[in-house]
């Protein structure tokens, strides 16, 4: 078989075996379940990024292969080939080409990311969370209660999802949540939110979105903060509009009435982010 057989027979093998693999896990390029109404823009972009750059890499190795092979030293070659210094026209296209590339990736990219950014609209709930070494904390912010989270122990036996502390949520309201720190840098991540930020000391992060399936998610710290940063474990609980009502029921049950003070000076919180200061009554 020649190589230009061999090549063609390789092609289409890859080819065959990607599209065997087409199941949902690889349509939205191995990303997690998305679990919000942000999930779609967010997979599209990552698989269109990917297929783009699979598209370019194919191009490139073909190219390659073939010079290889068009090109290569044959047994009644004397000598180099023809020298060229330069090839305007080849040049002019591998300048032009990359930088419409990068100008097409970087109208998407900065398209999606104001989107995903915006917090211009009135949120239906407000949750105020708070990143500590080594746990976390959550204002309630409109039901005016909190929940504090102690350093999960992870000893390796059965039990300690028991023991995280859990965010709830409503699903289908539209959420704000508004990142605050009371020592380092963290970073809140809830992967099948498709997204993070990081929460920075003295500067208050947002952003919002909608969980759309009721479930317990997994969360954690994405931005190392010391010793026991793996141990900064979470879960959010989307639940229905009763069942959030009624741990919100629970936690004023409990006690914990006001919001619980983040840490930041007033000079330090922006101007529209005053509510989260603690009030007279707050833990």
């Amino acid at each position: 078989m020649t190589w230009r057989g061999l090549t063609v027979t390789g092609l289409v093998l890859s080819v065959a075996v990607v599209l065997s693999g087409c199941s949902e896990s690889t349509k939205r390029g191995f990303l997690p379940h998305g679990v919000t109404d942000q999930s779609a823009r967010i997979t599209n972009l990552w698989t269109g990024s990917w297929i783009a750059a699979l598209a370019v890499g194919a191009l490139v190795w073909g190219l390659m292969v073939w010079c290889m092979i068009a090109y290569r030293r044959k047994k009644d070659d004397v000598g180099l080939p023809e020298q060229l210094r330069y090839n305007v026209p080849i040049e002019i296209l591998y300048t032009v080409v990359p930088l419409f590339m990068v100008a097409v990736l970087f109208f998407y990219t900065v398209r999606d990311e104001s989107a995903l950014m915006d917090t211009s609209t009135k949120p239906q709930v407000t949750i105020n969370v708070i990143g500590k070494q080594w746990s976390w904390d959550f204002n309630y912010v409109e039901a005016g209660t909190f929940d504090s989270g102690q350093q999960v122990v992870l000893t390796g036996k059965p039990g300690i999802p028991a023991t995280l502390p859990a965010l709830y949520l409503p699903v289908n309201k539209r959420v704000e949540f508004i990142l605050t720190s009371r020592d380092v840098i963290h970073s809140f991540w809830v992967p099948q939110f498709l997204r993070k930020l990081d929460i920075m000391p003295g500067k208050v992060n947002r952003f919002q979105l909608t969980p759309t399936e009721i479930g317990t998610f997994q969360g954690k710290c994405a931005e190392l903060c010391g010793a026991y940063h793996s141990y900064m474990l979470f879960e959010v609980k989307v639940v229905s509009q009763a069942a959030y009502d009624a741990h919100l029921a629970e936690l004023k049950a409990l006690g914990n009435l006001g919001l619980l003070d983040n840490g930041l000076s007033r000079e330090k919180i922006e101007p529209g982010d005053q509510h989260l200061l603690p009030t007279e009554g707050s833990k």
